[in-house]
C-alpha cells in the first residue's frame, strides 16, 4: 500500500446554509495510487459506509461516498484495506494505527467564514506607535494621572519604550496617521488592517476601556480642547484638560466619523478593517464604574458603579462589600484594580449593551469588517456562561453584517468555540507561531527561553502543526487563522533569530538589535506566506523593527530609516501569496522532514507548489519527492523566490523533477518556493479547495 498517495479532499463550501435540509447529502472523496488495491471505509459518525471507485487522474484513483450532513456536527474518519492484508486508518494526522477524537475529520453543517477573510493579509497596527498625522490631537506630559504616574509626551518618535512605563508614554500615533499611510499598506498588498484597540482609555495600548461608544480622540479629532493640565496631583477629577478632551460630544461624535472616513478610503483600497474587542473587562477610568472620577461631574454622563451604589452600572462589576460613595471593593481580571472585571451573569442590561457595541461597529456608518476577541475565553464567571455569550454575540453580529469575520486570542485547544455557533477563528499560536519559532531559533516566543535540542526538529515542527491545527480547526476555520510571527503581547520574530534570552528590563533595548539573522527573518516570512491561514504582519516587522517582549516590542516603525529590502522581501512574498490560489485555500502535504530541512507542498487539481526551507549553518541537497501533489513525474517546476543568508532572488529559473523526485540544493539559512501549474483545467466542483492536513 503506498500511504504517500492515501489523501483526503475535503470540500465543504457548499454546506454554507444556515440550517441545512437534515436529508442533505454531500460527497466525501479519498484518493489513492492507482497501483495500489485497496478498500476503502468511510466511518462516518456511528455508521460505516464503502466507499465507491469513481475516476483515475494521473497517478491517481479517488474514491467517493455520498451521506446525510444533516443539522449537526459529524465526526468522520477511515479504514483503508489493501488485498494483502495491510490496513490503515486515516485522519487528521494521515496514515495512522489508533485513531484520536481529537483528530477525527469534522463537518459543521452550516459553518463557514468569510470567503474574503480566507488567506487574506492582515497588518496588525498599534495606532500610538504607527504615524503621528495629527499633532493637535497628541497626550500631553501632565493631562492626567495612571497608576500613579503622570501622562508623557515623548517627543522623539525613534525612542525606546520604557521598560516600566510604556503603556503612559505617548508618540502620537493615530488614525489620520494610518490615513496617510493607506497607499503604502496597498501598495505593500495588505488585504486587512487589524487595529489594536481605538476605543476611548487612558493607556496607549487601550485595553482598559473607558468607553465603548467612541473613538479616541487621542487617535481621533480634537474640536473642544479646554481645561488645564493636572499638576502634580493625582487626583483626575483635576484633570480638567483630559475630561474635556474625552468628554466633549464634539471631539467624540468628530473622532467616529474619522474612523468611518479611514474605514471608507481602506475599502476603496481593497482593504478590510477589524476592530480589538476588549470585553471581558475595561479599565477603571471607565464611565461605567469612574473610579477615576472622570465623568462624576461631566453633562450628560450617569454616575458611576464606583462613585455611587445608586449607580445605573451597579451590576455592571461585581463588589464585596464595601461602602459608597467611592467604593474600591470591586473585582479586577487577574487582581488589577487597573481592569475591572465585567459581571455579565450579574446584569442582563451589560450583555445587551455590548451586544449593541459588537453590532454598532460593523454597521453602517463605520462598516467595520469583523471583531478581535480579547482573552475571549475568560470573558464570564463561567465556561457556560461564556459560550452562551458568544452565541449571541456571533448572532447578533452576524446579523449586522453576515461578511464580518469573529476571530478571537486563545492560547491552547479552542475547538469547543469553533462548531460554527461562536468564534470563526484564532490567533494562530499554537499551530504557527510557536512551533515555527522553535524550529527556526530555538526560542520561546517571548524570547524567555532558549532550548537549543529544539532548533530544527523537523518532526516536532511537523507533529506540532498537525495535532494542534487538529484540535482547533476545521478548514473555514483554518484559511482564515491569523498566522503570526510578531505581535504586540511577544517579542519581535527577528529579535528571536539572535537567540538572546531577555526582556528591555534586564537588558538594554539596543541589545535586542543586535546579532539577529535577516536569513532566518526571510525563512519565517516565507512560511507564514505559503502556511494555510491569513499571514498577519506585525507593524514594522516588514522593515526591520527589532525589541524584546511586551513592551519593547511596540516600538515606533521608522519612518525615513526602514529597511528597505526586509519591505521589498515581504511585497515579493505577498505577491506570491495572492497570485497562486492553491496557497489561499489549497491542500497541504508534508513532504521532507530532516534535520534544519522541511519541504511541504501547498496544491489543488490545478497548480501545486513546493516550499523547502533550510535552516542548517551549510549547503544540503536533498532528494524530495513531490509526485504526491499530483505534479507529473517528469516536468519543470518555475522558481518563484529563493532567500538565503545573503538576500533573495526571484529570476524565474526552472528545477527539474524527475521521477518524481525533486533533487534541490540550498545555500545556508535558505528558502525557496516552487510552482507547477500546468494542469489541465477542471470545473469548479472539481476543484481541491478545502482539504486538510496530510502528514501521513
Amino acid at each position: 500500500m503506498n500511504t504517500k498517495a492515501l489523501f483526503h479532499d475535503m470540500t465543504l463550501d457548499y454546506l454554507r446554509p444556515a440550517e441545512p435540509d437534515k436529508n442533505r447529502k454531500t460527497q466525501v472523496r479519498f484518493r489513492c495510487s492507482k497501483e495500489d488495491d485497496v478498500d476503502v471505509t468511510l466511518v462516518w459518525g456511528n455508521d460505516r459506509v464503502t466507499m465507491r471507485r469513481s475516476e483515475k487522474d494521473g497517478e491517481f484513483v479517488y474514491f467517493d461516498a455520498s451521506v446525510k450532513t444533516g443539522s449537526e456536527a459529524v465526526p468522520y474518519f477511515f479504514e483503508i484495506k489493501a488485498q494483502d492484508g495491510n490496513w490503515t486508518f486515516y485522519d487528521k494526522r494521515g496514515c495512522c494505527r489508533t485513531i484520536l477524537d481529537s483528530m477525527k475529520f469534522k463537518i459543521f453543517p452550516g459553518f463557514f467564514t468569510p470567503n474574503w477573510a480566507k488567506g487574506a493579509v492582515m497588518y496588525q497596527i498599534f495606532v500610538d506607535r504607527f504615524c503621528n498625522g495629527d499633532k493637535s490631537n497628541d497626550v500631553q506630559t501632565g493631562e492626567y494621572y495612571y497608576n500613579g504616574h503622570k501622562s508623557v509626551q515623548v517627543e522623539n518618535w525613534d525612542q525606546y519604550p520604557d521598560a516600566y512605563w510604556d503603556f503612559g508614554e505617548f508618540y502620537g500615533g493615530d488614525l489620520q496617521g494610518v490615513l496617510d499611510k493607506l497607499d503604502y499598506l496597498q501598495d505593500l498588498g495588505i488585504d486587512v488592517i487589524y487595529f489594536n484597540p481605538i476605543f476611548v482609555s487612558p493607556s496607549s495600548h487601550k485595553y482598559d476601556t473607558q468607553d465603548y461608544d467612541h473613538i479616541d480622540p487621542h487617535f481621533g479629532v480634537i474640536i473642544e480642547d479646554e481645561g488645564e493640565l493636572n499638576q502634580d496631583n493625582q487626583d483626575n477629577s483635576k484633570s480638567t484638560k483630559y475630561i474635556s478632551r474625552v468628554t466633549s460630544k464634539k471631539n467624540l461624535e468628530a473622532s467616529d466619523a474619522l474612523f468611518a472616513k479611514l474605514v471608507e478610503e481602506a475599502h476603496k483600497r481593497g482593504i478590510k478593517v477589524i476592530l480589538d474587542g476588549v470585553f471581558n473587562h475595561c479599565g477603571s477610568f471607565n464611565k461605567w464604574l469612574d473610579k477615576e472620577r472622570i465623568y462624576e461631574n461631566s453633562k450628560g454622563y450617569e454616575k458611576g458603579a464606583y462613585v455611587s451604589g445608586e449607580s445605573p452600572y451597579r451590576e455592571f462589576f461585581s463588589f464585596n462589600g464595601g461602602n459608597w460613595p467611592y467604593n474600591l471593593n470591586y473585582d479586577g481580571w487577574w487582581g488589577y484594580d487597573t481592569l475591572p472585571k465585567l459581571n455579565y451573569e450579574g446584569s442582563k442590561e451589560l450583555e445587551e449593551y455590548i451586544l449593541r457595541i459588537g453590532r454598532k461597529w460593523v454597521s453602517a456608518p463605520y462598516n467595520a469588517d469583523g471583531w478581535r476577541l480579547d482573552v475571549a475565553a475568560d470573558l464570564g464567571h463561567s465556561r457556560e456562561y461564556n459560550h452562551y455569550f458568544w452565541k449571541r454575540f456571533r448572532t447578533e453580529v452576524k446579523k449586522a453584517n453576515p461578511e464580518a469575520i469573529i476571530l478571537a486570542e486563545h492560547y491552547g485547544p479552542a475547538g469547543e468555540w469553533l462548531q460554527g455557533g461562536e468564534w470563526d477563528t484564532v490567533m494562530n499560536y499554537d499551530a504557527f507561531m510557536e512551533p515555527l519559532t522553535w524550529f527556526l531559533t530555538g526560542m520561546e516566543k517571548h524570547s524567555d527561553e532558549f532550548q537549543p535540542q529544539r532548533i530544527g526538529n523537523a518532526r516536532e515542527f511537523f507533529d506540532t502543526m498537525a495535532y494542534c491545527g487538529g484540535e482547533n480547526f476545521s478548514m473555514s476555520s483554518l484559511y482564515t487563522a491569523m498566522n503570526e510571527l510578531s505581535n504586540h503581547d511577544h517579542s519581535r520574530f527577528i529579535t528571536r533569530t539572535s537567540q538572546k534570552v531577555g526582556r528591555s528590563s534586564n537588558l538594554m533595548p539596543q541589545s535586542a538589535e543586535t546579532g539577529i539573522n535577516k536569513g532566518v527573518m526571510r525563512e519565517a516570512v516565507i512560511v507564514q506566506m505559503t502556511w494555510p491561514g491569513a499571514p498577519t504582519i506585525y507593524y514594522g516587522d516588514e522593515a526591520g523593527v527589532c525589541g524584546f517582549t511586551d513592551p519593547d516590542n511596540r516600538r515606533t516603525y521608522p519612518w525615513g530609516h526602514e529597511d528597505k529590502e526586509m519591505i521589498a522581501f515581504h511585497k515579493a512574498m505577498i505577491a506570491i501569496h495572492k497570485s497562486c490560489p492553491e496557497l489561499i485555500s489549497g491542500s497541504i502535504r508534508e513532504l521532507l522532514a530532516d534535520n534544519n530541512f522541511i519541504a511541504y507542498g501547498r496544491f489543488n487539481r490545478t497548480a501545486a507548489v513546493i516550499v523547502a526551507i533550510n535552516n542548517n549553518d551549510f549547503e544540503v541537497t536533498k532528494e524530495i519527492e513531490v509526485w504526491p501533489t499530483g505534479i507529473p513525474r517528469d516536468t519543470k517546476l518555475s522558481n518563484l523566490i529563493t532567500s538565503d543568508y545573503t538576500g533573495y532572488t526571484s529570476d524565474g529559473s526552472s528545477v527539474r523533477v524527475k521521477d518524481g523526485v525533486l533533487t534541490l540544493t540550498l545555500s545556508r539559512r535558505s528558502g525557496t518556493v516552487l510552482r507547477y501549474n500546468s494542469f489541465a483545467p477542471v470545473s469548479d466542483d472539481e476543484f481541491w479547495a478545502d482539504n486538510y492536513f496530510d502528514f501521513g
